[in-house]
């Protein structure tokens, strides 16, 4: 898969749960629909509570990665 440009970055290393969560959907909410949101996150609990989040909003979860602790979510806003 190609690299997934986004058109804004989140950076929530070293923030425990829940603010990935809040700050991800306070992204969310100021960026226009169809565009990217990239979220990293040092959280382990974001793995399962982004996508959680998601599904609820109605949201993409175009990509994951994971590089040693730090997660990205590629995120495309519905």
């Amino acid at each position: 898969m190609a690299d997934i440009k986004a058109d804004q970055v989140l950076d929530t290393k070293g923030l425990n749960c829940p603010m990935p969560v809040l700050k991800t959907k306070k992204a969310l909410d100021g960026i226009d629909s169809g565009k990217v949101l990239e979220v990293i996150s040092t959280d382990a609990g974001s793995k399962s509570d982004i996508p959680a989040l998601l599904s609820r909003l109605g949201h993409e979860l175009l990509e994951t990665k994971e590089n040693g602790n730090v997660i990205s979510f590629f995120i495309k806003k519905a």
